[in-house]
C-alpha cells in the first residue's frame, strides 16, 4: 500500500506557512515520535497531525489515504470562523454585541416568542448562555420544520440568560444568518473575501442546509495547512503579514472565558470540557481550541508559540487532546539532534492507515442484497450490490449508484456523486471487504458480500451526525436539514 502524502499526478498544495524543523524550533522529535506511539497504543484513529511552533510547520503528517492537499470536514471547528465572520461585522459597524436576534431578524420572530427570546443578543449567542440548558437543535427543529432561526426562539429558556453554558448548535446558525443579513453576503463568500483569500487559503468547502445556506455551525472543509494558519492567525492577534485581517481585540474577546462549562450529559468527562468557553471557542488546560467532533481539532497555545492541529475519527475528543498535551508539551525547548528530526521525518512520511487484508482474485464477482440490520447501517435493507473485477481491483455498485472503484494493494479513487471516495478492498475466503473512505471527512463504510449467501453489510466507522444515508454523503455540497448534533 503506497502511504505517499499525494495522490499521484497532482500538484503539492500551496504552502501557507514556512517550514523549519523540531531542533530548530525548539521542540523534541521524540516528543513527536511519543505522541504518535500513544496514538497508535490507543488504537486512535488519526487522518493527520500539525504542529506549528515559533511560526514554522515543524512536523506534519497524514494517514494515507488522507493527503496534504485534501479538506477534511471539521465539524464544529466551523463555528470558530464563524465568530470571525461577527467580529469582522461588529469591525465594520454592521453589527454589536448588544444588538437583539429579534432587531436584525425580525422576520423569523415567533409569534408566541418568550420574553426573554426576545433579549437574547450577539453576545448570549457566541458565549452560547441564551438560557437552554442542553443543545435545543432536536427540539428547534420540530417545533419549526421550515425554519430554524424561528424554532430556536420558540424553545424555552429554563435559565436566564446570560447564566448558564450551553452547547448549543442553533446559536451559531442564528449568528450566521445575522452576519449575512448585515453584510447582504453568503457567510463562505464574506469569509473568503474577508479572511481566506487574504491567507492564501484557496480552497474552503461548505456544506449546506437544504436551503442553501451554510450551516455555520458545522459543514466546513478545510485542508489542515489552512487550519493550522488560521491558528497562527489567532496567535498574531488577527494579523497575517502585513495585513491585520481581524482586529487583535476581537481575537483577544473571542478567544477568552467568558461564561464556565460543565460536563455535558453524554459526553465523557474531559478535564478541557471543564475550563469554559469563549465566543465560539473552548478553553483548554493550556490555550484554548477549535473544536469538532470525532476529533478535529485546532489547538492555540500562546504561552508555546504553538498551534497543534488534528484531524481524526474517534468517538470522544479526549482520546486525542490527553496524548496531546501528555506527550508533545514536556517536548518544548528541548531540542533534539538533527538524526531524531530526520527520524521523525521518515516516519510521519510512512504514516498509513490499515488496508484490507486478503487476495485480489481477479476473476471474482459477486451479487448481494444489503441487510440492514447491523447497527450504523449506511443503506436500506435490499439495497443491491454488485462486486465486479476492473482493472485488478473492482468496480462496486451499490444500488442505483454509480459505481466505486476499489483498489487491491492501492488506493483507488472515484466519485459516484460529486464527493471522492476513496477505497481499497480484497477476498477473504468467500466474503469481499473493502473500506469506502469519503476522503474528504471523517467517515468511512465497510462493506462485507457473503458472496455464497448473497447477503451484504455496509457499516460506518462512526456515523456521520448529518445521518446514515451513505447517499446523502456522496453529494457535494452536501444538503440536508439542519439536524446536526
Amino acid at each position: 500500500m503506497n502511504p505517499s502524502c499525494y495522490r499521484a499526478g497532482m500538484p503539492a498544495p500551496r504552502l501557507l506557512l514556512p517550514r523549519s524543523t523540531p531542533a530548530a524550533s525548539g521542540l523534541s522529535s521524540r516528543a513527536v515520535a511519543a505522541l504518535l506511539d500513544r496514538l497508535e497504543a490507543q488504537s486512535v484513529e488519526c487522518h493527520s497531525l500539525m504542529v506549528v511552533r515559533h511560526g514554522h510547520v515543524v512536523a506534519e503528517g497524514w494517514w494515507a489515504p488522507y493527503s496534504a492537499d485534501r479538506p477534511h470536514l471539521l465539524y464544529s471547528v466551523t463555528k470558530s470562523f464563524t465568530a470571525m465572520a461577527v467580529g469582522l461585522a461588529v469591525a465594520d459597524g454592521l453589527l454589536a454585541l448588544d444588538d437583539r436576534v429579534v432587531d436584525v431578524l425580525p422576520d423569523h420572530v415567533p409569534a408566541d416568542i418568550a420574553e426573554q427570546g426576545r433579549r437574547l443578543t450577539v453576545h448570549h449567542l457566541l458565549s452560547m448562555t441564551t438560557g437552554h440548558r442542553t443543545d435545543s437543535l432536536d427540539e428547534a427543529w420540530r417545533r419549526q420544520p421550515d425554519d430554524l432561526v424561528k424554532g430556536f426562539l420558540r424553545v424555552p429558556f429554563p435559565e436566564p440568560e446570560g447564566t448558564w453554558h450551553a452547547y448549543d448548535n442553533p446559536t451559531t446558525f442564528v449568528l450566521a444568518r445575522m452576519v449575512e443579513r448585515v453584510t447582504g453576503r453568503g457567510l463562505p463568500e464574506f469569509l473568503d473575501d474577508r479572511l481566506f483569500t487574504p491567507m492564501g487559503v484557496d480552497h474552503a468547502e461548505w456544506d449546506r442546509v437544504g436551503s442553501g445556506a451554510a450551516f455555520g455551525f458545522h459543514g466546513l472543509h478545510l485542508t489542515t495547512e489552512a487550519v493550522a494558519a488560521f491558528g497562527e492567525l489567532l496567535l498574531r492577534g488577527g494579523r497575517w503579514g502585513d495585513r491585520q485581517l481581524v482586529p487583535r481585540e476581537w481575537v483577544e474577546l473571542a478567544t477568552t472565558r467568558q461564561i464556565g462549562t460543565q460536563q455535558i450529559e453524554g459526553w465523557s468527562e474531559n478535564p478541557d470540557s471543564l475550563c469554559g468557553y469563549g465566543y465560539q471557542f473552548w478553553m483548554s488546560r493550556h490555550g484554548y481550541r477549535g473544536d469538532g467532533a470525532y476529533g478535529q481539532f485546532c489547538l492555540v497555545v500562546p504561552s508555546h508559540d504553538l498551534v497543534v492541529v488534528v484531524t481524526s475519527a474517534v468517538p470522544q475528543g479526549e482520546a486525542v487532546l490527553g496524548p496531546v498535551w501528555d506527550c508533545l508539551l514536556p517536548g518544548l525547548d528541548r531540542a533534539g539532534s538533527a538524526r531524531d528530526d530526520e527520524a521523525l521525518a521518515e516516519r510521519l512520511r510512512r504514516l498509513s492507515l490499515a488496508p484490507v487484508p486478503g487476495s485480489a482474485a481477479p476473476e471474482r464477482s459477486a451479487r448481494a442484497s444489503l441487510d440492514a440490520s447491523a447497527e450504523g447501517s449506511a443503506l436500506p435493507g435490499g439495497t443491491a450490490v454488485t462486486v465486479d473485477p476492473a482493472d485488478g481491483g473492482w468496480l462496486v455498485r451499490l444500488g442505483p449508484t454509480p459505481a466505486v472503484a476499489v483498489g487491491h494493494g492501492e488506493w483507488r479513487e472515484s466519485a459516484p456523486l460529486g464527493r471522492p471516495v476513496v477505497a481499497t478492498g480484497a477476498w477473504q475466503g468467500g466474503t469481499f471487504v473493502a473500506d469506502l473512505y469519503l476522503i474528504t471527512t471523517p467517515h468511512r463504510v465497510r462493506l462485507r458480500v457473503d458472496a455464497g449467501a448473497g447477503t451484504a453489510t455496509a457499516t460506518w466507522n462512526l456515523v456521520p451526525m448529518t445521518g446514515p444515508d451513505l447517499t446523502l454523503h456522496l453529494r457535494s455540497p452536501l444538503m440536508t436539514r439542519p439536524d446536526v448534533r
